[in-house]
């Protein structure tokens, strides 16, 4: 790919950019794609359900979770690249019965409420009782503008689906005029060089807060030092408001009837520095400019630690091999109840039997006194299917922490839960898994507080020191409600 990356010195190589992005994006891209596709199991429906694999199947739409299924059930063979509409039909199998039962979203979901639910608290630990207060109203205003608590669960979604989540601060016009303008010395005492605090209130709303899904992040990470982000690129196609493909030689060659046309679609890559940032759309440089912060404007959140690695631990990965034994469990009794809760005939004897179906009131006529009608079939119980299906729930409850009490389903009796003893006991998987999540998730939120008042702080808008830029984020007992009623 064609990278001019001259402004940002000996820290990048054009060739190594290259390699991201050729190389490493398509195989990061599907991975990460696969745990979303788990996570949402999202419906695609059949425009041509002709396929042989397929008609049977009686539906007009598949999910995201049947690649996991084995061919023998679904008709087709997925590989690691294939999506649900890209496998490949087995020419002797029929489909069956296919059920999906997405046991992987709502725990991620109960995560995300045990984490974020009730909303956090951010306070300043400035020494000033005025300088605590003006820092949490611009920190306010800036995760307001950025989408307040929906923002969080934003971050927690993200998180917990791709293990990681990286959080890029940006900021409007104004203020990068004053990051390039501003060069005097502040100082604490200095409270900023605007008027009145709603001017500075105004200023800070120009900071934005932006979450970066993984299949679009490709660090440049330090040689000697896995924890140090040295430069910062995401590439992803991004749709554009314009329309492609309605003109030009295709549509002569139709004899001037327009071509299909599609919306645009672009190649963006964006590049940024300790010191500069560069976008490209389609290998062609759009934008460029410079970077006053001095470095990359990139809090790195885990979801869970991982040591030595960049990504964190993803709750939905561990989950995917279990999800497809169970929608495998699932789908085989499905077509074992639809084998046997109808009842099926065996004619022997009587002509053109095949021509005329079972109904009430009709008669066969045979002068074979041989012929006979068999019935067979019927509904039968399986104790070690339930069995095996109720161990694959129980493994992913141990698995992810969280058990269907988590979700409001009472499957037995579970005493008098009226104690707060007694709740935290049933909810301790859950509740431990929270508590090392408050760490990772209130360390990056306390960067991200922190990088905004240093931007602030650079632009002349409002002065803080290394000291003032600490805060504390606090996260209610996620259980405080159901015990306060109990």
């Amino acid at each position: 790919m064609a990278f001019d990356l001259g402004t940002f010195g000996q820290l990048l190589d054009e060739g190594f950019v290259g390699w991201l992005i050729e190389n490493q994006w398509p195989d990061s891209w599907r991975h990460f794609n696969r745990l979303w596709a788990y996570y949402q199991n999202s419906m695609t429906e059949l425009v041509s359900p002709g396929q042989r694999s397929l008609e049977e199947s009686r539906r007009s739409y598949v999910q995201a979770q049947e690649v996991g299924l084995p061919a023998r059930i679904t008709g087709r063979v997925y590989t690691g690249a294939d999506s649900v509409e890209t496998g490949h039909d087995v020419s002797d199998i029929r489909r069956k019965e296919v059920v999906i039962e997405n046991d992987i979203a709502w725990r991620i979901n109960a995560m995300v409420d045990f984490l974020f639910g009730q909303g956090i608290q951010i306070a300043s630990k400035a020494a000033s009782a005025e300088k605590r207060r003006d820092i949490e109203s611009l920190l306010k205003a800036v995760f307001d503008g950025s989408g307040g608590a929906v923002f969080f669960q934003d971050m927690a979604v993200l998180g917990n689906v791709y293990g990681f989540v990286d959080c890029v601060l940006r900021w409007g016009d104004d203020l990068s005029r004053r990051l390039s303008n501003f060069t005097s010395p502040v100082t604490s005492n200095d409270t900023s060089s605007l008027t009145s605090f709603d001017s500075i209130l105004y200023a800070a709303e120009g900071v934005a807060l932006e979450l970066i899904e993984a299949p679009r992040a490709l660090p440049v990470l330090d040689d000697h030092d896995y924890k140090t982000v040295r430069a910062y690129v995401q590439h992803f196609y991004q749709v554009k408001n314009e329309v492609a493909g309605s003109d030009g030689f295709l549509t002569q060659l139709l004899g001037g009837r327009k071509s299909a046309q599609h919306r645009k679609t672009v190649a963006v890559t964006e590049i940024l520095g300790p010191e500069s940032w560069q976008r490209y759309e389609d290998e062609e440089l759009v934008a460029e400019g410079g970077n006053p912060l001095g470095r990359v404007p990139v809090v790195h959140i885990q979801n869970l630690p991982q040591p030595y690695f960049y990504e964190g631990i993803s709750d939905v990965e561990q989950l995917v091999s279990l999800q497809d034994e169970l929608n495998t469990r699932l789908s085989d009794r499905a077509s074992r109840i639809t084998l046997q809760a109808f009842k099926m005939y065996l004619a022997k004897g009587i002509e053109s039997a095949c021509e005329r179906g079972i109904a009430p009131g009709r008669m066969w006529c045979t002068d074979n006194p041989d012929a006979t009608i068999e019935a067979f079939g019927g509904d039968g119980d399986s104790p070690s299917e339930t069995q095996h299906i109720a161990e694959i729930r129980e493994a992913m409850d141990k698995v992810s922490g969280v058990t269907p009490v988590v979700a409001g389903v009472l499957k037995s009796k579970l005493g008098n839960l009226s104690s707060a003893v007694a709740l935290k006991m049933t909810f301790m998987g859950m509740l431990s898994k929270t508590y090392r999540k408050q760490l990772t998730y209130g360390e990056g939120i306390r960067q991200i507080c922190a990088m905004v008042l240093e931007v602030l702080d650079k632009a002349g808008v409002y002065a803080t020191t290394l000291e003032e830029r600490r805060v504390e984020v606090t996260f209610p007992d996620p259980l405080g409600a159901a015990i306060a009623q109990g």
